[in-house]
């Protein structure tokens, strides 16, 4: 086949076939195509568009371009959840041990942040010795043991994805929703799933600006989930406020910690329930969403989910006595309160604020290969709905040696005065 005449094909708006899809996510994978022809259709796509069959096929054309997870002949019931991302999006954290002490296998492959968070990995790599990189093999035997494992993307899932996702970063091609669908799902299609939860979120903390835009991803990520035997359910999610009340990669463990503890934000506790329950519905071992939630709050109340939280991390080499001595974590050698200056009643908390808040002492990065600090971050003493005065403590900033002047511009910025009280539960906007 040649290169340009696919391009041409797709930017003139005609549909690939099956054999075309699947030569060209092989060339690329082995450097047939090289990357400016990959940029190239990416464009081509971010314009024309693909369709579902044409989605469906290049997602899984992604998911084969490496080696899948094969539990063939494990029992089990696997299922996992996908976020979208969000500021101070700790959810699966807590949602994956609760989910295994209710009897499901939830083999997690998350990312690192990339821009003003921490990601998944990051948070849990703020727990000492807490590996992300386990071998596939020992990723299995995890999951077989104790129910759960999250661990990074290794080079033998979708590598096309790996070579792709850095190119789209560069050639203003991200926003595109099928690319966007082919990213997700050629991982998580790779971990061996019977069911997947998704969290698509919008708002001022997400990367979908509004309502609309998220709907449409969330649906596409659930027809192609479907088309390729995976059962799937997306909850789509309002981001215009941080989740609960840290944003930081230790200081978030700590909030997941407390949520296990049947403690921690209403927020934070009802994302985490509301994906729980839909993990469970899709699995079948709930008929209904109240028998879903009854049995969530059984395994938390009893310390089950807990204790399943603590094998997960000696498992992935990691020191479980952190959740009863947090002091085991990083801890930044600077903590401030911050005082509000202004009056009045406190409406909103902006979440993009609040995220340059925290990128400005160093939770997040801006290259791939940057470090980030594990122990910085904010926490937030205020909720919507309070009255303010100069003096009122809105937040606790940890910072180590810089963006402390800068941070506090931010946290002070995030206080929304005007319009109508927005609190942080009442999350779920709908549901795909």
């Amino acid at each position: 086949m040649n290169p340009v005449d696919l391009i041409a094909k797709k930017r003139a708006g005609q549909a690939l076939s099956d054999e075309e899809i699947a030569w060209w996510i092989a060339a690329y994978t082995h450097a047939e195509v090289p990357d400016y022809q990959m940029a190239a259709m990416a464009m081509a796509i971010c314009f024309q568009g693909l369709n579902a069959r044409e989605t469906s096929v290049w997602t899984t054309a992604m998911r084969d371009s490496g080696k899948p997870i094969s539990f063939e002949g494990m029992a089990g019931f696997r299922i996992d959840k996908h976020s979208t991302g969000g500021v101070g999006d700790k959810i699966s954290i807590p949602l994956a041990p609760i989910v295994a002490a209710l009897g499901l296998q939830v083999p997690m492959i998350s990312g690192r942040g990339l821009g003003l968070t921490g990601g998944t990995l990051d948070k849990l790599e703020s727990i000492p010795g807490y590996r992300t990189d386990l071998s596939l093999d020992e990723f299995k035997r995890t999951v077989l043991t104790t129910g759960c494992s999250i661990i990074g993307q290794t080079g033998q899932l979708a590598p096309a994805d790996r070579k792709l996702y850095a190119l789209r970063d560069v050639t203003a091609t991200v926003s595109s929703i099928p690319l966007i669908v082919a990213s997700i799902l050629s991982k998580k299609l790779s971990e061996g799933l019977d069911a997947l939860v998704l969290d698509v979120k919008f708002g001022s903390g997400a990367f979908m600006s509004d309502f609309d835009q998220a709907n449409d991803l969330a649906q596409a990520l659930v027809s192609v989930s479907q088309l390729n035997g995976v059962a799937c359910s997306a909850l789509i999610t309002d981001m215009n406020q941080p989740i609960g009340r840290c944003i930081g990669n230790a200081l978030e463990i700590k909030e997941s910690i407390e949520v296990l503890k049947g403690q921690g934000p209403a927020d934070t506790w009802e994302l985490t329930e509301a994906l729980a329950v839909r993990m469970l519905r899709l699995s079948g071992e709930a008929k209904h969403d109240d028998e879903a939630r009854e049995a969530i709050h059984a395994v938390v109340d009893s310390g089950r989910a807990l204790a399943r939280f603590s094998e997960m991390i000696s498992a992935q080499g990691g020191d479980a006595q952190i959740i009863d001595d947090e002091t085991r974590m990083p801890q930044a050698p600077r903590i401030e309160e911050v005082n509000a200056q202004c009056t009045g009643m406190l409406k909103r908390i902006d979440a993009q604020a609040v995220a340059r808040a925290g990128h400005s002492v160093g939770v997040g990065r801006e290259r791939a290969d940057q470090a980030v600090d594990l122990a910085v971050g904010v926490e937030w003493l205020v909720e919507p709905g309070q009255e303010l005065a100069p003096e009122t403590p809105i937040a606790r900033l940890h910072w180590r040696d810089k963006g402390r002047d800068e941070a506090l511009d931010y946290l002070r910025a995030a206080l929304i005065m005007d319009g109508e009280v927005q609190p942080r539960t009442g999350r779920i906007r709908a549901q795909v």
